[in-house]
This record gives C-alpha cells, sequence and structure tokens, in this order.
C-alpha cells in the first residue's frame, strides 16, 4: 500500500496550551518553532502515522520573564532537553478521530491520547492540497518532570499541574 507524506505549514498552524495561574486566571503561551508530518495511506488519515517536534526556545507566553523561567531546569530544562516530541497514530472511530502516541517532554515519554477534528482537505488557490486538524487534550505536566510548584501565602496553586493542550494544524501534501 502506497502512503503520501503530508507535512505542517507553519504559517497556518499553531500550537498552544494553557494553565491556570493562581487558581483563578488561565495563561496562554505559545511553541513558536515546530514541525511535523503525518505519512498517509488513506484518504480520511485514518492510521495516519504522526510525528512532531516542537523547539522548546521558542516558547512565548507574552511575558518574558516567565518565558526565561518555563526554560530552566525549574520547568521545560531547554539547555539539555531542547525539544519536545510526539510520534503517534490518527484513529477513526465512527465518525470521531483520536491521535495517540507517545510524547517526550524533559527526557520523559508517557502515552497520551488526544481529540482531532479532522477539518477535511481542500485544493488551495496556489494548486496546494492541504487537510486541517484541531487537536486537544490535557497532560500533567508533573508526569514530564516539569515539577517546580509553589502556594501563596493564601494557600492558592501558583501554576497547575494540568496543561491544556490545543493544536490548530494545516498539512500540506507533498508530490
Amino acid at each position: 500500500m502506497s502512503t503520501t507524506k503530508w507535512i505542517i505549514d507553519p504559517t497556518h498552524s499553531e500550537v498552544s496550551f494553557k494553565v491556570k495561574h493562581l487558581v483563578i486566571s488561565t495563561v496562554t503561551g505559545y511553541f513558536r518553532k515546530f514541525e511535523g508530518a503525518a505519512e498517509v495511506a488513506s484518504e480520511d488519515f485514518d492510521g495516519a502515522s504522526v510525528a512532531f517536534t516542537a523547539d522548546i526556545d521558542s516558547i512565548d507566553t507574552n511575558q518574558a520573564d516567565r518565558d526565561g523561567h518555563l526554560k530552566s531546569a525549574d520547568f521545560f530544562d531547554a539547555a539539555n532537553h531542547p525539544k519536545l516530541s510526539f510520534e503517534g497514530k490518527i484513529a477513526k472511530n465512527g465518525g470521531d478521530y483520536s491521535l495517540v502516541g507517545n510524547l517526550t517532554m524533559r527526557g520523559t515519554t508517557k502515552a497520551v491520547e488526544l481529540d482531532v477534528n479532522f477539518g477535511g482537505i481542500v485544493a488551495d488557490p496556489y494548486g496546494q492540497t492541504k487537510a486541517g486538524f484541531e487537536i486537544e487534550g490535557k497532560v500533567n505536566r508533573k508526569d514530564f518532570g516539569l515539577a517546580w510548584s509553589a502556594i501563596t501565602e493564601a494557600g492558592s496553586v501558583v501554576v497547575s499541574d494540568q496543561v491544556r493542550l490545543i493544536l490548530s494544524v494545516q498539512l500540506v501534501k507533498q508530490a
């Protein structure tokens, strides 16, 4: 069976995360540099193999000091673990999709399952074939060694353990 390769179009994709801060609000962050590909044997992406990496140094929470702290050994330890990665497969179950595989952060690999909304396939005005996906899920940051924590004087947690992952991905079909 022949496969088709699709690669992430970084100009039409974004990789973000959300985490509760002080229990009362949410901080959103992005990885600005990332790449990925899918190897596909079917038109509906069922069974597609997926590989993805993001550069830890590209983290952006719109606050330079916080970004520096996230890159430090308290969290991602970018000096020793410059990338996070994911390898897995897209699975179709009825009309629903999921992305199941191994996520590696800070040298720790854990199985994860993310929900996938497949937006479809279209040809753009420049002759390229594109596929769109919205991907969401949750991970516990402490499972990956991102264990820094603090408690306020009032007893509130500064950073939640649970992190929501939200990816909007556009793939480009390769000839």
